[in-house]
């Protein structure tokens, strides 16, 4: 038969010991905040590519049409959707929502959301730069940083892209 003797000093040294290093332990630090997206800079009074404007056309290496509305708000808010049709399969598309600027002859699109979810600010590839060719009333011609050409009419208010 074995007779286990517990010493109080003992077991109240390794308890208060215990306790010391659970109180040492550091706290833990509350999650850093989301930084606040840009805000959104109203474009000038009389910019002419405040609008609707629809792109369709067909890309090297994807099947079917590819349709896109830029939605571009006197606010300085955009809207971009880019849906592709392929025959009688149910379209696929990408609805973004953000910033968009004219500077000089560039329109710089940024884009905050992508189909609903809050993008990483830190990433590029939601920052587009399309080259401003030509502007009127009725049609607008783009070059993106790859050179391809967009070609865009201005289309009614309210306008969205069909199913």
């Amino acid at each position: 038969m074995h007779i286990f003797l517990f010493r109080p000093r003992t077991v109240c040294a390794s308890l208060f010991a215990a306790a010391l290093l659970a109180g040492c332990a550091a706290p833990s630090a509350p999650p850093a905040p989301k930084p606040e997206p840009p805000r959104c800079q109203a474009a000038a009074a009389g910019e002419m590519l405040v609008g609707n404007w629809l792109s369709v056309r067909k890309q090297k290496g994807v099947a079917g049409e590819l349709r896109t509305l830029f939605t571009l708000h006197p606010d300085g808010t955009m809207a971009y959707t880019e849906q592709l049709k392929r025959g009688k399969k149910p379209s696929q598309g990408l609805a973004e929502a953000g910033c968009w600027k004219h500077d000089q002859q560039t329109l710089i699109l940024r884009t905050l959301e992508s189909n609903g979810a809050p993008v990483s600010l830190d990433d590029p590839i939601y920052t587009n730069r399309y080259q401003i060719i030509s502007a009127t009333d009725k049609a607008l011609s783009l070059k993106d940083a790859d050179g391809t050409a967009v070609t865009a009419r201005r289309m009614s208010p309210g306008y969205r892209l069909p199913f």
